[in-house]
């Protein structure tokens, strides 16, 4: 067999089937097309007689429905309704929610004031020769040189704010609220310790329905307990960064409490006891806005930064403020109780250094150190004549170990017992005096500027 004469394959032949001249067939086609059209007949029928059936009853009770159409291009024109964000945690749930209520109540502090401005301008002295020659004169212009933050704590107008901010006495002040209100502000009274201030602005008048004339109230915030705040705990604080950025917002934790500080601000140079540190970012003009907690309430005043750190913010704790809120509520003014003595708490170091008999409480002494830690004697006596302390008997090299109870350490120190008490306040004092113990009975007086 040649390469190319391959075998031959039959195929088996298939029937096809003969559907024309098949009768069963078109029968079955016919009976299926007959039921589909009578099907969708019955079904169209069925469907308009309910929708009639529900309109009329509707209609009984007078409410109209639209036809299938109309419905359909009603749904057609419906706007697509963007959804708001939803916080992802809980914890931003929650400091969105406390901007949104405090923000209101977070003011702008501006500062202006009358600048003198030297102005060059240009004379001809004679006509007949082409020159000029410049002169100056002075002119007043009011120029805004600074700016802070304050936040309302009573619907009257009261803001509490940083010292420094409102130092200046021959500035002006304006504050500005987070809907665009301005308003002239009042210095009512500065802290001669703490770096703390109160202003006032007046309330705006409202007529209302029946004529009558009303005063519109402030939104406030609300004060916390700092005594409370633990290390590590999520604070918010609110500003006016760089007197420019009204009202912003940066969140961070308390990083430390108890903090020692030497604060500079508006020509102001003063040391700080127990302040909270915090890495929120506190940045120019952050001053005197508030620091808060989740539950948006103030637990500090913000009040300073390091410039060369990363972050690193200091607090003046809310409760020390309070007192401040009280007093000028009460007597206008700013008032501290006063012992007179000059002293030093005893550590245990101290006690070995000066052969003292006990190692706590307040040695009243004119002994004094310089910068270098050598001592020397104060040419001003240890009690001041005429003080609380020199009326109720106290003298030199006399300790005091407890004040009303309290006994005196490096951690619960003297000043800080004082701060809780006002001026007119009468105390017992427990003295160790010549290794013996005495009560002494003082009714402590004013601290003036």
């Amino acid at each position: 067999m040649s390469l190319y004469d391959l075998p031959k394959i039959e195929l088996p032949k298939i029937k096809i089937p003969k559907f024309w001249p098949n009768r069963r067939f078109w029968l079955i086609i016919l009976t299926v097309f007959i039921s589909s059209f009578f099907g969708f007949l019955a079904g169209a029928i069925s469907i308009n007689y309910l929708y009639s059936e529900i309109k009329e009853q509707l209609s009984k009770i007078n409410i109209e429905i639209p036809g299938p159409r109309v419905i359909e291009k009603i749904i057609e024109k419906q706007p697509i309704i963007q959804k708001e964000y939803q916080p992802q945690t809980s914890e931003e749930e929650k400091i969105i929610q406390v901007v949104k209520e405090v923000s209101p109540a977070v003011v702008s502090i501006i500062i202006t004031k009358d600048i003198k401005i030297l102005e060059e301008y240009w004379i001809s002295p004679f006509e007949e020769f082409p020159f000029q020659i410049p002169e100056y004169r002075e002119r007043i212009e009011k120029k805004e040189i600074g700016g802070g933050t304050g936040f309302i704590v009573s619907e009257d107008g009261m803001i509490l704010t940083n010292k420094h901010v409102v130092l200046d006495e021959k500035a002006d002040y304006t504050v500005f609220t987070i809907d665009g209100r301005k308003f002239p502000a009042k210095v009512l009274a500065k802290d001669s310790v703490q770096d703390t201030a109160i202003i006032k602005i007046e309330q705006e008048k409202i007529v209302d329905q029946n004529g009558k004339l009303t005063l519109k109230p402030f939104p406030t915030v609300k004060l916390g307990d700092s005594d409370k705040l633990q290390i590590g705990q999520t604070v918010i604080a609110i500003g006016n960064v760089l007197g420019e950025f009204r009202n912003s917002v940066s969140v961070g934790v308390i990083s430390g409490l108890g903090r020692t500080i030497t604060a500079s601000g508006g020509g102001l140079v003063e040391t700080i006891e127990d302040v909270i540190q915090t890495d929120a970012a506190i940045n120019k003009g952050n001053s005197g806005g508030p620091l808060l907690n989740l539950k948006g309430e103030v637990m500090g005043i913000n009040t300073a930064m390091v410039l060369e750190a990363q972050n690193v913010g200091f607090a003046i704790p809310i409760n020390k403020a309070k007192k401040d809120i009280e007093q000028v509520k009460k007597f206008g003014k700013i008032v501290y109780p006063y012992l007179g003595i000059w002293y030093f708490v005893i550590t245990d170091e101290l006690q070995k250094e000066k052969d003292l008999p006990v190692n706590y409480g307040a040695w009243i002494t004119r002994w004094n150190r310089d910068q270098y830690g050598g001592w020397y004697l104060m040419d001003r006596p240890a009690v001041v004549p005429g003080s609380a302390a020199d009326k109720a008997g106290l003298k030199e090299n006399d300790i005091i170990l407890e004040w009303d109870g309290e006994k005196i350490t490096i951690e619960n120190h003297l000043r800080k017992i004082i701060m809780k008490y006002n001026p007119g306040d009468k105390v017992v004092l427990k003295i160790l005096r010549n290794k013996q113990e005495k009560i002494f009975r003082v009714t402590l007086g004013e601290r003036s500027e």
